[in-house]
């Protein structure tokens, strides 16, 4: 799996740098807010600009997409594949690997058309979670190494621990003002 992570972060930077560094050199605050790179791409040169160009961008776009669901579906790829293991004794077979992740994907894909405004929540939800990247690492690091009481590493970790918790709650609170400003058009089934 690390071999498959180290490609898929390479073709997402592959994909995402160059349109990021160029897309935002050339748009600044022209980008529009219910969009983004590729919107404003097609909004500003969708008329005037090659069809190979605006192909190749959206291309970019769709690779980068399939690389960051396999990074971030590994984790229950694994957990779908343990628990297989653990139950039957024995690694599972390439085709039942194959049969996993193509189910986790149709499901993504489900919830992805039976919910489209989740992207509303999508502040919210990651508000919630983001302590499991920010602070939770370092709190473990500072229980699992016990390094000296108030020394330069504990306080490091405390504070980046810390730091990590205020921006989870100001995330919270931030997307929690936004949906009850904007409110949530609750449609489902119905992606347009």
């Amino acid at each position: 799996m690390w071999k498959g992570v180290k490609i898929a972060y390479t073709l997402v930077a592959m994909c995402l740098f160059p349109l990021a560094i160029a897309g935002y050199w050339a748009y600044g605050q022209m980008i529009p807010v219910d969009g983004g790179m590729l919107t404003a791409l097609f909004a500003f040169h969708g008329q005037d600009t090659s069809q190979f160009l605006l192909g190749l961008t959206s291309l970019c776009v769709i690779i980068s997409s399939l690389s960051s669901f396999q990074i971030y579906g590994m984790p229950a790829f694994d957990d779908m594949e343990s628990l297989y293991v653990k139950k039957k004794k024995e690694p599972s077979p390439w085709w039942l690997r194959l049969i996993f992740r193509a189910l986790f994907g149709y499901l993504c894909f489900f919830a992805a058309v039976a919910i489209p405004f989740l992207a509303s929540f999508a502040g919210l939800i990651g508000g919630i979670t983001l302590p499991v990247t920010l602070a939770y690492p370092c709190f473990m690091w500072v229980k699992v190494k016990k390094p000296k009481v108030y020394g330069p590493n504990w306080w490091l970790n405390w504070s980046l621990g810390l730091f990590g918790m205020a921006l989870s709650g100001l995330l919270i609170v931030a997307s929690t003002f936004l949906i009850i400003d904007n409110g949530v058009e609750f449609s489902f089934f119905n992606p347009a």
